[in-house]
């Protein structure tokens, strides 16, 4: 399987190249604003992991086949070592990465998610996808008034409607493979995979407002990352990186920088 990707290209004398993984329901669309900043020195590679975006919809969602998938892109691409960033589901997938394949990993970037097994969080969303899929609207506007009926938040419908595209019968319907994920849940709110830590230089950033990385964690999270570095964003909530992107880029680009030194 070819998972699809968003590739800048090389950079003439740039770091290490840095590679992106989504978020449940995200893209490598999410990450343009990002990814426009991080490509002025360095190659980015923004992946949309299977069952999203515009990669293949396949079964199972357990975090070391999709660990898999990404090393299979990169092994085509021909980039031996790497920076590497997730944001949660896509963090526990970086996670995963970075504990079978330590010496590919420089450094890591992982965005409001902890180590650990989460209660089931995502009934609303998956009611909210279904009503639409149903509903077949044939307009954005029709799409949000659906979603409306179960999910208050405007921006996690926005968020939501990113993966909506429009059919040849001009019907509205999700770009992500919806029966896969709902199919593997329990996989996706499982810990990541792995058997050893991962040693090398660790970001983990949370969002001040969000409920995925709480202190009663912190030792689980040391077990797994023990050079873990922990960074609260203030004012941000699970998508901290699209509700405080400068304070999030900045708090990325000292990490790395100062690595690197």
């Amino acid at each position: 399987m070819q998972l699809h990707c968003m590739d800048t290209g090389d950079v003439e004398g740039g770091a290490l190249p840095l590679v992106v993984l989504h978020g449940l329901f995200g893209s490598a669309d999410n990450w343009r604003s990002h990814i426009k900043h991080w490509q002025t020195r360095r190659r980015v590679i923004a992946v949309d992991l299977r069952n999203h975006g515009r990669s293949p919809h396949i079964e199972g969602m357990a975090y070391p086949a999709m660990a898999k998938d990404v090393m299979a892109l990169l092994d085509a691409l021909e980039i031996e070592r790497f920076d590497l960033l997730g944001h949660s589901m896509g963090g526990k997938v970086a996670i995963t990465l970075a504990r079978q394949h330590p010496q590919r990993v420089a450094r890591l970037v992982v965005a409001d998610v902890a180590p650990v097994a989460y209660g089931h969080g995502h009934d609303d969303v998956f009611a909210a996808l279904r009503r639409v899929e149903s509903a077949q609207p044939t307009s954005r506007k029709d799409a949000d008034r659906v979603m409306a009926a179960v999910i208050d938040s405007v921006p996690t419908r926005q968020f939501l409607a990113t993966n909506l595209v429009r059919d040849d019968d001009g019907i509205m319907r999700w770009r992500v493979g919806l029966d896969e994920i709902a199919a593997d849940y329990e996989a996706i709110i499982a810990a990541p995979g792995g058997d050893s830590p991962y040693e090398g230089p660790t970001l983990l950033l949370r969002g001040s407002e969000s409920h995925y990385v709480l202190d009663r964690y912190r030792e689980a999270i040391e077990a797994v990352l023990p050079a873990v570095e922990l960074r609260t964003l203030e004012g941000a909530g699970h998508w901290l990186h699209a509700e405080q992107p400068e304070a999030f880029r900045e708090a990325v680009d000292a990490f790395l920088e100062d690595a690197e030194t």
